[in-house]
């Protein structure tokens, strides 16, 4: 008997059974075959906006991803970076076969963790607990929690135009057996599509028509374990090409044919990540798209072609792939396609991704309604490390919207749900100049620290940094700059007039288009260039990170106030009829989260608010 079994070998399920057995688990990960472990079936690449910072988060708690991504990447690349700090971040274009195998080798050499081949079939429900898996050739893996990350394997159907299979991706098995299972134990299910463009072989793409998109010059990466990456000058070009009134026009004549426009589908698809013929018909004002060619491995002469997924027939994708500039001649390797597939509704979840119904029971990834192999191992992570916390009888881990985005998504997910492919965007984090790429570290690596997944090296080096970081701050603060130090060229050069009259270097860098990194070396100070740049961001940003901090410590304090488990809010005088009805759905933990659930108003929270403190003068006199 194990301690807890994963069901599923994509990214979710890889960190959540990575995780649980280097806490001390006996673990066993489920999976169609080892071949099939850390896929990536759709796009080649991890990170990007909101989802770069989700690696750096699970790399400060311990988890895999951004460790493998950065080892196996074949071009690393900034976001962002004329824009401000709280929206810059990483995304690598990664070597899918690569990355694929080192997960399997890092997932082989694993203590405490078993790889079990098979389709899952049926939970095991023992007085209300998860008690394990029964695979569909009747094995029965018993385990004292469970933890589902089944990705878009749950009775999924893969369709181009009207032709419909019963299959996973890339024609891989699917189960409807488990679906029947959860709701046979009372959850609610629902319908969702994605999909995927055509792979085309490299050779036949006439890259002269197209714009090349180098990658950043920079020593850049996700792990802060990561000291080498691939040389720049051996980085892999990505290429920007565009739609034509050619294709606007073949997806017009054959939108009938489409498995979204026909009835075929009936899921509903990713709202920001649409295919190519929502696109036309959402944007129909819009001359052309941009269309992205990716590579996609050492390993293959493919290209993906990011921002054309359709589920168009073969014949038509010919077509449209050939009226794109560059792809004239180009051969289609692998066509696009449309998958629906079963997901929960995410409201039935704890905010430790525990779900309500089945104690013990974890969802992870894409059952859960999200989109994307980021926010599916972060949620992967997260499950795993509180499954490991309940079954040693610890405190959970949940991590708050101002800590991270991982933290944004679980309460947006458990809070407010999804009736459509969730995905994160900085725009979802009010705290966003908190949850940057550059302090994921310090943000949350005291918390892997604490569960013992970071080690002690590693926690002194992350310490280490932010005493340097102080250190130079508190130099630049003392630092004296006066009429007669020198540095008159230095302010010319950035359209500064000469200065009448003493002020200290850090008040200095807080003028536009300063840089520490360049006061540093005109004042000779000896420092790393990341220290120097998040030292720039602590200075230039101080206000707005002060002004941040604070409004996120008034949502502490609701955070803190914890709801009755089984209060009934039909007999809370003066809450609103919608109020009660979200209220007794959702089940919220505190009354923060109350706060940010849809149909709640500000004045039931008020009422809330005095129902509690009501309850708590009782608790006194008692």
């Amino acid at each position: 008997m194990f301690e807890i079994v994963v069901v599923g070998g994509g990214h979710a399920g890889i960190e959540a059974a990575l995780i649980a057995a280097r806490m001390g688990c006996q673990t066993a990960l489920i999976t169609l075959s080892w071949e099939n472990i850390g896929k990536m079936p759709c796009n080649p690449s991890v990170g990007g906006p909101a989802k770069g910072i989700v690696v750096r988060e699970i790399d400060a708690l311990g988890g895999q991803m951004g460790i493998t991504a950065d080892q196996t990447a074949l071009q690393f690349k900034m976001l962002n970076t004329t824009k401000g700090p709280g929206v810059q971040s990483l995304r690598v274009q990664s070597d899918k076969i690569a990355y694929m195998q080192k997960m399997q080798e890092v997932i082989r050499q694993q203590e405490n963790l078993t790889v079990i081949t098979g389709i899952a079939s049926q939970l095991i429900i023992q007085d209300g607990h998860a008690g394990g898996i029964v695979l569909k050739d009747g094995r029965r893996i018993e385990s004292r929690a469970v933890i589902l990350t089944t990705g878009t394997y749950m009775a999924s159907s893969v369709m181009i135009s009207d032709e419909v299979i019963a299959s996973g991706p890339d024609g891989e098995p699917t189960t409807s057996d488990l679906s029947g299972s959860l709701q046979a134990a009372g959850f609610r299910l629902f319908r969702l599509k994605t999909g995927t463009p055509p792979r085309v072989r490299t050779e036949t793409i006439d890259f002269s028509q197209t714009t090349p998109q180098p990658g950043t010059p920079d020593f850049v990466s996700f792990s802060t374990t990561t000291h080498r990456i691939l040389p720049f000058e051996e980085q892999k070009l990505c290429y920007l090409t565009y739609t034509t009134e050619q294709t606007h026009e073949l997806i017009r004549a054959n939108l009938h044919r489409s498995s979204m426009y026909s009835g075929v589908v009936k899921g509903v698809g990713p709202r920001y990540c649409p295919s190519i013929e929502d696109k036309i018909v959402r944007f129909a004002d819009k001359p052309r798209h941009q269309i992205f060619l990716e590579p996609e491995s050492r390993f293959l002469d493919t290209t993906y072609i990011q921002g054309f997924s359709t589920s168009l027939p073969r014949e038509i994708q010919e077509q449209m792939v050939h009226s794109l500039p560059g792809l004239q001649q180009a051969v289609i390797e692998k066509y696009a396609y449309a998958i629906e597939y079963d997901a929960i509704d995410p409201l039935q979840l704890l905010p430790t991704l525990e779900t309500k119904h089945v104690k013990n029971l974890y969802t992870a990834g894409q059952i859960n309604g999200t989109s994307g192999y980021e926010e599916a191992a972060g949620q992967g992570l997260m499950a795993g490390i509180n499954a490991v916390l309940k079954l040693r009888e610890k405190k959970p881990l949940v991590l708050r919207r101002d800590e991270a985005y991982i933290g944004v998504m679980i309460d947006d997910l458990v809070t407010k749900g999804t009736r459509e492919p969730y995905r994160l965007l900085t725009s979802r984090a009010e705290y966003r100049l908190l949850l940057r790429h550059d302090n994921a570290d310090q943000r949350l690596m005291h918390y892997g620290y604490q569960i013992g997944t970071i080690s002690e090296s590693r926690w002194q080096k992350a310490c280490q940094r932010r005493e340097q970081i102080d250190q130079l701050r508190m130099t630049l603060r003392q630092t004296r700059l006066t009429p007669k130090s020198g540095i008159d060229d230095f302010l010319r050069q950035y359209g500064y007039e000469p200065l009448s009259e003493g002020i200290s270097a850090e008040d200095l860098l807080r003028r536009p288009h300063l840089t520490a990194g360049e006061l540093c070396s005109l004042l000779k100070m000896k420092t790393e260039p990341d220290i120097a740049s998040q030292v720039n961001i602590e200075v230039k940003y101080e206000g707005y990170i002060l002004k941040a901090r604070k409004e996120a410590e008034k949502m502490m304090q609701m955070d803190h106030l914890v709801l009755p488990e089984k209060l009934d809010y039909s007999q809370v005088e003066h809450l609103s009829l919608e109020g009660q009805q979200k209220l007794s759905e959702i089940r919220p933990h505190t009354l923060g989260q109350a706060s940010r659930i849809s149909g709640v108003s500000p004045a039931d929270i008020a009422v809330l608010a005095v129902y509690l403190e009501q309850q708590h003068r009782k608790e006194r006199k008692s």
